[in-house]
């Protein structure tokens, strides 16, 4: 449902150098499947997301959702896909049913359809108490819930979280991660970003570990424990890390 094939992204330095944000990133997520980009601040996993959510557009590498490609056929992509940035992109006059509201016709759900939805998402992520108190007036936790609720009421089979859980407190947090295994429970297919590594160990299915725009490695949980012979994840990462750091002092001797 998602593939993704030597994706690169650059950006130009004040310098004039060009800096990989992303460098040929390849990985696949299947329908019913949780995967999670796993990385420090700055790895690159927000770019990746902003490419496959046609945000941004690729240097080079192809990627596709349900089989559309986000570079010639980006409203497909967005039909498709539901994805929740670090920013909420909602309006503060606005109560939470009328953001919904406007979102729904914004992805053509059908009238008659929207307020099912609404009501829906709301008995999901527990909305119904703030579900007609304006945006502004609405705490972290619940706007979150909002974003999310806006980002799939078109219902789409793919869903992107980039971080979704950063600065909730720990109910909310928990709130948010049930809905996304009822999400795999559903068949959908899920990408999430996270550096967390607790977070990434409870939530997947398979991790995909990114430093410096690249992959570290990829895999189960269990994998990488028989891989390396380790069993806490921060001890994994920091391991990848250091191979990699290794290759790339060998590299530069030869």
């Amino acid at each position: 449902m998602i593939e993704v094939e030597d994706l690169v992204k650059t950006f130009k330095q004040k310098d004039g150098s060009r800096l990989f944000a992303v460098d040929e990133l390849s990985f696949t997520v299947q329908a019913g499947e949780i995967v999670v980009l796993l990385g420090v601040n700055g790895a690159g996993k927000t770019t990746t997301m902003r490419m496959l959510s046609t945000v941004l557009q690729p240097d080079s590498g192809q990627a596709t959702i349900m089989g559309y490609n986000i570079k010639k056929e980006p409203q497909k992509v967005r039909a498709n896909l539901g994805f929740l940035s670090g920013d909420t992109g909602l309006y503060g006059r606005l109560t939470a049913r009328e953001t919904l509201t406007y979102f729904g016709k914004l992805y053509d759900v059908p009238a008659e359809k929207i307020q099912n939805r609404i009501e829906e998402l709301s008995d999901i992520l527990d909305m119904n108490g703030f579900l007609d108190k304006k945006i502004d007036l609405l705490s972290t936790g619940m706007k979150q819930k909002v974003s999310i609720a806006r980002s799939i009421i078109h219902d789409p089979p793919v869903m992107i979280f980039d971080e979704p859980t950063i600065g909730l407190d720990i109910l909310t947090a928990k709130n948010i991660i049930s809905f996304i295994h009822r999400c795999r429970q559903q068949n959908k297919c899920v990408l999430f970003s996270t550096h967390i590594m607790r977070e990434a160990e409870r939530i997947a299915d398979k991790i995909v570990m990114i430093h410096e725009g690249k992959i570290l490695a990829k895999g189960t949980w269990e994998e990488f424990k028989h891989q390396t012979g380790l069993h806490d994840l921060d001890d994994i990462f920091i391991k990848f890390v250091d191979m990699q750091k290794q290759e790339r002092e060998l590299t530069n001797e030869l």
